[in-house]
């Protein structure tokens, strides 16, 4: 259990890490994962494969540890030796090395490439493990009836800000030759992501009271068994998810199809960024209301629609200014998936299992993320249509799912 959090140290808390967060978004806007990564890549090798493997270190690194982190989080009173000490080298190092990898890229792209995957591996795996210590220390310093507004604030002046960043990585993009353009924009982000660390570092941890009913390691898992069994709700949401999951295989090759299909430019490259990053303030503004008002399954169906109609289009996509569109709509899906996506899994269980359900719910999607860039590398093999497709499809499937298979767990509680 925690201690009460005094009004000061709240607002105090509440700032450094709004600034954390804000410093945060524009320094990673300006190493997306989704347009700017994979232009990168596209100038070091033709291969498709490297572009797959985005998808699934970003998916795997974030997602697989979190379950596995958990039990080692509860052993340390103070969550933020972990955020902070742990985060520093898991999360920050890795963007200098970042840094490095667009050095060599002049003369030699397959150590440029090497290092490129290494560092990226590096960073995901590193905040898969600090996940949850910062869940749990966010939940310690906001208060739950503050929390929405929190996230709201922050995810809403961070995408302003992550506009802010692709805007400036279109000028640097046209402005510069590669892969100048590339280290000036992955050096800034450098600065910036070790900025926001330095705010993390600021906040004030409320001392915890020790719990003396942690589980042991043992009952840990054999819990996780039991919620499976008897949570019915919840296990056909796991189920539902992991088939969306599966369906977004195809998100992380609609920047490539863009450059091999029609040969946009790497200012255009940019403009898609600023184009995701407003479908997400769009998504934020909007699916956070439709959360609060009719429960966050209903926002994260509307997200996965999104990237469903955004397939439908990239298949039949003719112009190339329609890619803006399935930015946008790519923006809305993560916003869903960000927000909503984390809530609704809280409300599934009481305050006290949010950990051990959302730890549970990420990792399993995450097997699934590893798998599904793979597949989907080979089916852009064959042609970005097959792919786009299928996607559809399965993405589909896993909607109709969600919608009539789930029930909203805020208004249908599970009961064991």
């Amino acid at each position: 259990m925690f201690r009460k959090i005094r009004e000061n140290d709240y607002k105090w808390n509440f700032a450094v890490n709004l600034l954390d967060g804000v410093s945060f978004w524009f320094g990673f806007s300006l190493i997306s994962t989704t347009t700017i990564l994979p232009l990168f890549i596209s100038k070091l090798t033709p291969s498709l494969l490297p572009i797959g493997l985005i998808s699934v270190i970003h998916s795997a690194g974030w997602f697989l540890p979190q379950l596995f982190s958990a039990p080692i989080t509860e052993r340390y009173d103070q969550k933020k030796k972990i955020v902070v000490g742990w985060g520093f080298f898991l999360e920050r190092i890795p963007i200098i090395v970042m840094v490095l990898s667009t050095i060599y890229a002049r003369a030699h792209p397959a150590i440029a490439l090497a290092l490129m995957l290494v560092a990226l591996t590096w960073n995901a795996v590193g905040a898969g493990v600090v996940a949850t210590a910062w869940m749990t220390l966010i939940a310690k310093i906001i208060p739950p009836i503050k929390r929405g507004s929190f996230f709201g604030i922050t995810n809403f002046l961070g995408s302003i800000f992550g506009i802010l960043g692709s805007a400036l990585s279109i000028w640097l993009l046209e402005a510069f030759v590669f892969p100048d353009s590339f280290i000036i924009l992955y050096g800034i982000a450098a600065v910036f992501t070790t900025l926001s660390w330095g705010f993390l570092a600021l906040t004030r941890e409320p001392r915890e009271v020790h719990n003396e009913n942690e589980q042991r390691q043992t009952a840990f898992w054999k819990d996780l068994i039991k919620i499976i069994k008897v949570d019915h709700n919840y296990r056909r949401f796991v189920i539902s998810s992991l088939i969306i999951t599966l369906g977004g295989m195809g998100a992380g090759f609609v920047t490539i199809s863009a450059i091999q299909r029609f040969s946009v430019s790497d200012g255009t490259v940019g403009i898609y960024s600023v184009t995701l990053l407003a479908g997400q303030t769009v998504g934020y503004l909007v699916l956070g209301k439709i959360g609060d008002r009719y429960g966050h399954k209903k926002s994260l169906e509307i997200g996965v629609g999104a990237i469903l109609v955004a397939f439908v289009i990239a298949y039949f996509m003719q112009n190339p200014s329609l890619y803006f569109v399935v930015f946008v709509l790519l923006g809305i899906n993560l916003s869903a998936w960000i927000g909503s996506g984390m809530l609704v899994v809280w409300e599934f269980c009481d305050t006290s299992r949010v950990p051990t359900y959302s730890g549970l719910a990420n990792t399993v999607r995450g097997v699934i993320g590893t798998i599904a860039p793979l597949i989907g590398t080979q089916l852009a093999s064959f042609g970005f249509g097959i792919l786009f497709a299928l996607s559809a499809l399965i993405t589909l499937i896993g909607l109709v799912m969600l919608t009539g298979w789930v029930s909203e767990p805020r208004f249908n509680p599970q009961t064991e």
